[in-house]
């Protein structure tokens, strides 16, 4: 099996892996739904994929917060 690199974007993407502790395996641990798994997501990498995407990021991770209390006063 090849040795991955930090920056691999399959495995390890750049804008997800600036600390020792990936979102992926923050919401497996606390074993969150899609929904708040994505918010999470994009909150974490806000503004780290490219310029100008802070603002984008977080409207997404807001889209999946309102979907989900959505789903949850049905």
């Amino acid at each position: 099996m090849p040795t991955l690199k930090i920056d691999d974007e399959v495995n390890h993407p750049a804008h997800y892996n600036r600390s020792s502790i990936e979102p992926i395996n923050v919401i497996e641990a606390w074993g969150l739904g899609f929904c708040d798994g994505n918010a999470l997501k994009y909150i974490a990498r806000a503004g780290h994929k490219g310029d100008n995407t802070r603002v984008l990021d977080l409207e997404k991770a807001i889209w999946y917060l309102e979907r989900e209390v959505a789903r949850l006063k049905k």
